[in-house]
Formats: C-alpha cells, sequence, structure tokens
C-alpha cells in the first residue's frame, strides 16, 4: 500500500511509466529525478503520509524502497 502511492506520486511529479518504478528503483539514475524533482516528490509524500522528513534523513533515501521503508518506520 505504501509503495503504491509512493508510486503514484512519482508517476504524477516525473511523469513516467508505473511500470518503470519499482523498490529498487534509483531516485536520480533509474528514473532521472533532479534535485528540484526530489524535493517536490518528499513534500508529496510528506503531504500525503502526514510525516516530516529531516534534511539528514533525505541524503540516505537513493532509492524507492528506501523511501518506503522509511515511511512505514514511522
Amino acid at each position: 500500500m505504501v509503495f503504491e502511492k509512493v508510486q503514484n506520486i512519482i508517476v504524477d511529479i516525473l511523469a513516467v511509466d508505473e511500470e518503470e518504478i519499482t523498490m529498487d528503483s534509483s531516485l536520480e539514475s533509474d528514473l532521472e529525478a533532479d534535485s528540484l524533482d526530489i524535493v517536490e516528490i518528499i513534500t508529496a509524500v510528506e503531504d500525503e503520509f502526514q510525516i516530516e522528513i529531516p534534511d539528514e534523513d533525505l541524503q540516505k533515501m537513493a532509492k524507492v524502497s528506501d523511501l518506503v521503508e522509511y515511511i512505514e518506520s514511522k
């Protein structure tokens, strides 16, 4: 469920196909997100899941799985 919501957010922001997004997808290299895209994704995730992701934790989020696991831990 968390993965699907994160996947939908990424589809909306990056305009990529849903099938391109897996748990192992790298936001930058696989999905070609730049720093502004990543900020948009994080902001949308924070709004959707009612959480706040501190800047020091953002640097650890290279893959979709990192983001999903962080959300599930909150």
